[in-house]
């Protein structure tokens, strides 16, 4: 096991394309952090620089305290697991488990001790004379697991690996690798785009924007102190609500009225004349099913309800209202970004199952400002999070940067093309 460092990495193509920009993250050993983002951020690049697939540009790439810019995957003792399995279709699954065993010319006895010392912990005992073929896909994610523990490399690699499963075997799947990841306490950098994953697997989560890293903090901290529009916007769903207001005499005036801000969540708002008021689905409820007890903490606001969707255990409301064009514009950027359809001039609000507020009507609303997040529409910035928080402890939140990557660029390996599908 090792941590490993990444000092300045940047990756730029030889066409001037920046897909990885200055990046420093701090990986303890035994730690399992998550990098994630949307679609063409620059995770899978960032993953396949730390494992040698990716040439460096620039800066250092340190594992146990070695630089290994230069070294070739082989040679970096880590273990990878693909999106796609990269499974030999023609061997069994002891073979495929194997398979980096014997390119490394261990012995027969040991090769078997530890491919049976593997397939138990996956239990995958019953399929080792199996072909991948009659396996399931998460049988198959498991083959794949089971040849990167065989190695006992000093880090685990995995490049979105539940990707191609359904949703149970998925939430099933998340389970077994955290599971696995505490009993081997392994250095772990886990790559996704599903912040359900995210949330629940890492110790601590890098957000990645168009190559920049925005916040690395654990999934708590990042749900409620975001340090920025872009962090807050991703992490939640449904997604944080953004509301406008203008700011005067330390007042704020938003569509759904006048608000004033308990002293605990009241930043400078000095040289700002309108703001966005972020606040989760969860911060609102029914008023007429709040405690007295929380009332007072606060406010209580009329909103035409156009629909309710019903799950069960909760509901959510979406309460449409109007927006300055402006800041309907930026708003839409961000959803485009974010790939989202839920962040429009509306609000999702999230109501408890006992509520009775029938559609098209206007209800009583009430939301917590002690959650609110105050945000600067201009430069994105979180003014409810004190500058040494939005810095935090790890110096992890970057500026936002222009341009996008696209982890396309580099095709992902396979049997075929590589003799070694775990490098």
């Amino acid at each position: 096991m090792a941590d490993i460092t990444l000092k300045n990495i940047t990756k730029q193509y030889g066409d001037g394309y920046r897909a990885v920009r200055d990046v420093n993250l701090d990986i303890a050993d035994g730690e399992f952090v998550i990098l994630v983002g949307p679609s063409g951020c620059g995770k899978s690049t960032l993953l396949r620089m730390i494992v040698g697939l990716e040439d460096i540009t620039s800066g250092d790439m340190l594992i146990g305290g070695e630089r290994v810019n230069e070294k070739a995957p082989r040679d970096r003792n880590l273990s990878m697991v693909f999106q796609n399995y990269a499974l030999y279709p023609h061997l069994t699954v002891y073979e495929n488990i194997a398979f980096p065993l014997r390119l490394a010319k261990f012995g027969d006895a040991e090769v078997d001790r530890r491919v049976h010392q593997a397939s138990e912990l996956l239990e995958l005992d019953e399929h080792l004379q199996r072909k991948p073929a009659n396996l399931s896909g998460g049988q198959r994610q498991r083959v794949a697991m089971g040849r990167a523990i065989v190695r006992q490399a000093q880090a685990f690699l995995f490049d979105e690996p539940l990707s191609n499963l359904d949703a149970k075997l998925r939430g099933q799947m998340r389970a077994e690798i955290s599971r696995l990841q505490k009993r081997l306490g392994i250095t772990t950098v886990y790559v996704t785009h599903d912040q359900i994953e995210a949330m629940t697997l890492g110790d601590r989560v890098a957000v990645l924007r168009k190559g920049e890293l925005q916040q690395v903090a654990t999934p708590r901290d990042l749900y409620t102190s975001p340090v920025n529009l872009f962090v807050a916007g991703f992490i939640g769903s449904p997604p944080m609500n953004f509301i406008p207001a203008t700011v005067s005499d330390g007042e704020l005036h938003t569509p759904f009225g006048e608000w004033r801000l308990p002293e605990s969540r009241r930043p400078d708002l000095g040289g700002h004349d309108i703001v966005l008021l972020g606040a989760r689905p969860e911060s609102f409820e029914d008023s007429s099913v709040v405690p007295d007890t929380i009332r007072e903490h606060g406010v209580v606001f009329d909103a035409n309800v156009d629909v309710i969707e019903w799950l069960g255990n909760e509901q959510y409301a979406y309460v449409p209202y109007e927006a300055p064009e402006d800041i309907r514009a930026q708003l839409a950027d961000l959803e485009r970004e974010l790939d989202s359809e839920a962040m429009r001039t509306q609000l999702v609000v999230s109501l408890d199952a006992t509520s009775r507020i029938p559609e098209g009507t206007t209800a009583e609303l009430w939301l917590d400002l002690r959650k609110i997040h105050v945000l600067d529409p201009a430069t994105g910035r979180n003014l409810s999070v004190a500058a040494a928080d939005a810095a935090g402890s790890d110096g992890a939140a970057g500026s936002e940067g222009a341009g996008a990557t696209s982890d396309a660029s580099a095709p992902e390996p396979s049997p075929a093309a590589d003799e070694n599908p775990s490098p």
